[in-house]
């Protein structure tokens, strides 16, 4: 048993296994993207490389707003996204990000987890869930939603793609 699963509840180091997981691919593909491709779009209304890039890092941050907080009030906030200028600045947020996640979980107890979390803006609630629901489906689930665009992108983009369930066109092994 890992140190992590000594120490945490049993929710929290579920996750912290699959937020490894998840963590190690996602940086794989994210570290192929290169700055220069950061202002490329497939379309009118996607999001560039960039950005799109930068909002799969930002979310694992998510995890202390999911976990620390019980509400997400869009009305009582502000928002900048990351514009990251170079790959290693990209990678290096991501990083910071993820280590910050795997504290917050590390701490978070199984009671946590059940507890009911929001999402409003002001008046309008768009849905509360208990945070391990929120994790689940807004936070991982997304994540891996948005890493499949980019591997699209990585595609469209003559850069391979690297495995991320399995072998892909480009890398045959994992």
């Amino acid at each position: 048993m890992s140190s992590a699963a000594t120490s945490t509840g049993r929710l929290a180091s579920a996750f912290l296994a699959e937020l490894d997981s998840e963590a190690k691919v996602t940086r794989s593909v994210l570290e192929r993207i290169p700055a220069d491709k950061f202002g490329w779009q497939p379309h009118d209304k996607s999001m560039t490389f960039g950005r799109l890039a930068a909002h799969v890092a930002e979310m694992f941050g998510w995890t202390k707003e999911t976990l620390k907080s019980d509400v997400l009030d869009f009305s009582t906030m502000e928002y900048t996204p990351f514009e990251p200028k170079t790959t290693e600045e990209l990678l290096a947020f991501f990083d910071d990000h993820i280590a910050n996640a795997r504290s917050i979980l590390a701490e978070t107890s199984d009671e946590t987890f059940m507890t009911d979390w929001t999402m409003r803006n002001g008046e309008q609630v768009y849905f509360t869930m208990p945070k391990v629901s929120v994790m689940r489906t807004f936070v991982l689930n997304h994540i891996i939603h948005h890493r499949g665009q980019l591997s699209v992108y990585l595609r469209l983009n003559d850069i391979p793609v690297p495995s991320i369930y399995g072998p892909s066109a480009d890398e045959g092994q994992m």
